[in-house]
């Protein structure tokens, strides 16, 4: 629920997650002092809320409002000079809390020298994950908002619309329950905006609560379940979307293409009827769906492109059926993945016998190979026997071999040294 201005409660039904509470605000006020301690802007004024599980929920209101000061209360950045907070059902300020959100501030305050990589791994290592779970999530998360072809940039070289990517990439490193994001579409082209939709609607189906405050009221149309309007730090209006927007005292009739039926004929009948204030029009399109269609068909068609790329799936480790690392029980799931993959080996298969018309062909491959080598060395193969075969050490055989090849080795010894003792006395 929400209170408003006139301390009436505003009935905002039931939400998806059920009726888990995610934030509850009591009479939240926050009243910022001047140097001498005496109030001066009260930003948020008596306001009582609750965020659900599992739901997606609009932050709205003009600039000034209290949206941020809201947040920043929610994140425990600010204290509040009366009234409750709490995230979790525990106090806001409260430091286990911290791994179970994910934040996008409306700037994205990120190091210029650092990569897209390095980001994430810098964010990665606040939340205490080792570098494997880094590098996946990473991976994932960078192919997710369409950026794994620039990962590998300086921060500092990238548009405004990327640094949001790299940002709503940073607020997912984590695996968050609660997702908070400020202006995420903020300076995004059109391609980008919808990607962030797409993840903002598949997180909430994964179970994701997200709050998401925004001026582009159409994109917070598109993906919130409930909103609450503020104005001077209060909430003046709070429900379902569609609620809000409906219009109970019209109605509209859609009727596919009709043939041979003048617009005329089908006002006189309406008003025949009683029905007055009949007015008959072709629907329109978004400008953003008939944009994004001129994309995807030029995409389609192999158009060549230095600008952004669209965003891929969503990362797998965000979904709640993928336990990640970080979050409990992970340690235990990645062990079953890793011996599942080890079992899934196929063992080699074993190597048949040879069979003895074969060996019989190798042997006979050998001996030729011995007399070539022997014709271009200029030494003669002797076959080799049963004795020089055997083992050195075994019998008087591997003797006799052993001695035969001492020879050969002192024969051309002695020759070398011969070579060295005339090369040493050189010219007399």
């Amino acid at each position: 629920m929400v209170r408003g201005s006139d301390d009436s409660v505003a009935s905002v039904g039931s939400s998806p997650g059920g009726d888990e509470a995610v934030i509850r605000c009591a009479a939240l006020t926050k009243v910022f002092k001047d140097f001498w301690l005496r109030p001066r802007v009260e930003a948020v004024s008596s306001l009582d809320l609750e965020v659900r599980r599992g739901e997606v929920f609009g932050l709205l209101g003009p600039n000034g409002s209290g949206k941020s000061t809201t947040i920043k209360l929610v994140l425990g950045l600010l204290s509040p000079t009366s009234g409750r907070v709490s995230v979790f059902g525990r106090p806001a300020t409260e430091v286990s809390n911290k791994k179970r959100v994910g934040y996008l501030p409306e700037e994205s305050y990120l190091y210029p020298f650092l990569t897209a990589e390095e980001t994430l791994g810098y964010y990665g290592r606040l939340y205490g994950l080792s570098g494997r779970a880094i590098a996946e999530r990473s991976d994932a998360l960078l192919a997710m908002v369409g950026l794994e072809h620039a990962r590998r940039r300086p921060v500092g070289e990238f548009s405004k619309g990327m640094m949001r990517k790299v940002g709503l990439a940073q607020a997912l490193i984590n695996d968050p329950e609660l997702l908070i994001l400020d202006e995420p579409t903020s300076g995004m082209d059109p391609i980008a905006t919808a990607d962030v939709k797409k993840v903002i609607r598949r997180l909430r189906d994964r179970g994701k609560t997200i709050v998401l405050c925004s001026h582009l009221l159409a994109d917070v149309e598109d993906v919130t379940d409930r909103v609450v309007i503020m104005f001077g730090g209060k909430a003046r209006r709070a429900g379902p979307v569609g609620d809000l927007l409906e219009q109970k005292d019209q109605t509209v009739v859609s009727l596919a293409g009709v043939s041979g039926v003048s617009e005329d004929r089908l006002v006189a009948a309406l008003e025949a009827l009683g029905v007055t204030d009949v007015s008959v029009e072709h629907p329109r399109q978004k400008l953003e769906e008939l944009f994004l269609e001129i994309v995807r068909q030029a995409q389609a068609e192999g158009v060549a492109t230095a600008g952004a790329r669209s965003g891929g799936a969503i990362a797998g480790f965000l979904d709640d059926d993928a336990s990640g690392e970080g979050s409990p029980g992970s340690g235990g799931a990645a062990a079953a993945a890793v011996l599942s993959s080890l079992q899934s080996v196929e063992e080699p298969a074993a190597e048949p016998e040879a069979s003895p018309a074969a060996a019989g062909e190798d042997e006979a491959d050998r001996g030729a190979a011995d007399e070539v080598l022997g014709a271009l060395t200029g030494e003669a193969s002797a076959p080799e026997t049963a004795e020089s075969a055997a083992p050195s050490g075994e019998g008087a055989g591997g003797s006799a071999g052993g001695s035969g090849g001492g020879a050969a080795d002192a024969s051309v010894l002695a020759d070398l040294m011969g070579d060295a003792e005339e090369g040493d006395r050189g010219p007399g």
